[in-house]
Formats: structure tokens, C-alpha cells, sequence
């Protein structure tokens, strides 16, 4: 069990893996509907899995552009009640199809955050791809359209997912089990 920063992380997915569901999903998604294609990567947690797809597509035969946007949820405490725009695209989204791109699905509501509002612009079409889908947490009724893998109820950092800004530099997902010996 790999031991960093002191802490072991269990692997939940290795990097094999997920690069083996991106070449799939991206195959997946050249398939679909990809006319003027914009790719938006929901920072900060989505970078690795992006970059990563983002080649995969490329690879797959798609060219497309690439733009980020940052959302942040927000309420009091631990309650998320809303979703604010950080950093928004630059890019006018009019009559073309879109694919965003985010880390893990959970409560569904940054991700339905992010549709309606492309929507509300003109987007003909948005899709999601997630690395993560947990189900166990969703809120919203808001499904993915690619989905690398089904997660279960645990905190996962690694592959641009973090802890307090930590481990988002593995190679692979996995759960912190607790300190090193």
C-alpha cells in the first residue's frame, strides 16, 4: 500500500484502469454527438481526468475545443445550497455540442448547475463524462452520459482529487486508510 505524506492510500482504481476507461469512453463519446465540439473541464478536481480524455478524443479522431470553468458550491457549514460561477468560459456555446467534463458525480448539483446554464446560452446538446459516479450520494436527478467508473461510499483523492489541496498528484484513485507505522 503506497504511503504519502504520511498516510496510507489504498488504491481504488489504478492508473492502468482508468487509462483503459478513458480510451473506451472516449470512443464512446467520438461516436455521439460531437458537431463544433466544445470540451469544458469543471475545475479544480476534473484537470488530470481532462487532460487526460481530452487526448483520448483527440486520439479517437475529435479535435475539439477545450475551455474550463470554475463553480463553487456554497451554503452554511457542511450544506451545500447553491452553486456560484468563479471563472467562467470565454467561449460562446450557440448551437454547439458540448461535453462537460468533471472528477466525481455525487449530489448532482454543480453538474446540473453547469448544464442548465449552457443550455440556457444556446447549446444544442451537453453531455457529462465523470470519472466517478456515486450514486449513493445524488441529490439531483441528473445521470452522466459516460461514466468511468461506479464509486462507493468513500472518500477518494488521487488523480486530481484532493484533501485539503493533498494527493491530487497520484497516479491512480484511492481511499486514505489512515497514518503510516
Amino acid at each position: 500500500m503506497p504511503v504519502v505524506r504520511g498516510k496510507n492510500i489504498e488504491p481504488l482504481y489504478t492508473a492502468e484502469q482508468i487509462a483503459e476507461r478513458n480510451r473506451d469512453m472516449a470512443k464512446r463519446i467520438a461516436s455521439g454527438p460531437t458537431n463544433d465540439l466544445l470540451v469544458i473541464a469543471v475545475l479544480k478536481g476534473s484537470f488530470i481526468f481532462a487532460a487526460d480524455l481530452i487526448r483520448a478524443l483527440h486520439d479517437s479522431g475529435l479535435a475539439p475545443e477545450v475551455e474550463f470553468i470554475t463553480l463553487s458550491s456554497y451554503g452554511t457549514g457542511m450544506v451545500s445550497q447553491g452553486v456560484r460561477i468563479v471563472k467562467d468560459i470565454d467561449s460562446d456555446v450557440k448551437d454547439r455540442d458540448v461535453l462537460l467534463i468533471d472528477d466525481i458525480l455525487e449530489s448532482g448539483r454543480t453538474l446540473l448547475f453547469a448544464k442548465e446554464l449552457l443550455y440556457e446560452r444556446g447549446a444544442r446538446n451537453v453531455s457529462i463524462a465523470v470519472l466517478l459516479d456515486k450514486k449513493v450520494k445524488r441529490k439531483e436527478k441528473l445521470e452522466a452520459d459516460y461514466v468511468g467508473f461506479e464509486c462507493p461510499d468513500y472518500f477518494v483523492v488521487g488523480y486530481g482529487m484532493d484533501v485539503a489541496y493533498a494527493f491530487r498528484e497520484l497516479p491512480f484513485v484511492g481511499v486514505v486508510t489512515g497514518d503510516a507505522d
